[in-house]
């Protein structure tokens, strides 16, 4: 087993697991500011026994539990336009960014669309399901994602899109109080119109801190899973599985400045070895 998968396994089955249905899941929180951080193996395995810990203050996050598994397999089709729009719309850090995608775990077969519309202060996430054999290019999503254009977007009408990128990977979810820590490994992408793929490093994790914010912009109570990771010296890192996966296989496409090139190297180091 990769390590870094092995280390996910053994910090989910430390925590009590929740269902999909849990409540903090699915409170009515739409906007959310997050930051993420690469914390290599050694690192996360510390981390997770401390962020799991059932003697911390405030009781230790619970466990994203999919149909029985603590750490299951989730796959998602990224869509973009011909020109790759929303691809190069996300080297803007401070602007407004959208990304379309299907997210599906393997375990369940239940997929639903995800549209995220980033804008000052937070990103807004609309999802909707996905019917069996529906896609994100049928009249259902396309009318969720005008709606969510013109809503969030300054946008009228929702642009022709193409399936650009499938990422693959193994994710274990914290749940607190409008709070998510997500962690990822053995992350795959692929080229879905040539099949070539790149592979993440095995030995590192990919974690993402994420706090709720309610319609008055309120949030929840700060994660001091910050602290946990900043005490080991890491400190927020600007990737996104789209960027960095189309990036890695596409190597001419980021910029030689552009801020996920750090994240790039470390996450994917053979894809852009000599690049």
């Amino acid at each position: 087993m990769i390590p870094a998968v092995r280390a996910l396994s053994r910090a989910a089955m430390a925590a009590r697991p929740v269902p999909l249905s849990d409540p903090r899941l699915h409170a009515a929180r739409h906007s959310r500011s997050d930051a993420g951080y690469l914390v290599p193996v050694e690192v996360f395995r510390e981390f997770a026994e401390r962020l799991t810990d059932p003697r911390r203050k405030g009781g230790a996050p619970a466990v994203l539990c999919v149909n029985g598994r603590r750490w299951p397999r989730a796959r998602s089709v990224y869509y973009d336009t011909c020109d790759l729009r929303f691809f190069h719309d996300g080297a803007d850090v401070g602007g407004g960014r959208l990304a379309v995608r299907e997210r599906s775990y393997e375990d369940t077969g239940a997929r639903q669309l995800e549209i995220k519309v980033r804008r000052p202060g937070g990103t807004v996430v609309e999802r909707l399901p996905l019917a069996p054999g529906a896609t994100a290019l049928d009249d259902g999503p396309r009318d969720a994602l005008t709606a969510a254009l013109r809503a969030h977007g300054g946008q009228e009408s929702a642009p022709a899109l193409r399936p650009t990128l499938e990422a693959e990977r193994q994710r274990v979810t914290f749940v607190a109080e409008g709070q998510r820590v997500t962690c990822d490994a053995g992350i795959t992408c692929r080229d879905p119109e040539t099949g070539e793929a790149v592979r993440s490093d095995g030995g590192l994790v990919l974690v993402r801190v994420r706090s709720g914010q309610e319609a008055d912009g309120s949030t929840g109570p700060p994660s001091d899973a910050h602290g946990l990771l900043r005490e080991h010296g890491l400190r927020p890192a600007a990737f996104g599985t789209y960027r960095m996966g189309l990036g890695a296989l596409r190597p001419g496409l980021l910029a030689a400045d552009a801020p996920e090139r750090p994240a790039l190297r470390a996450v994917f180091p053979r894809a852009v070895a000599g690049v």
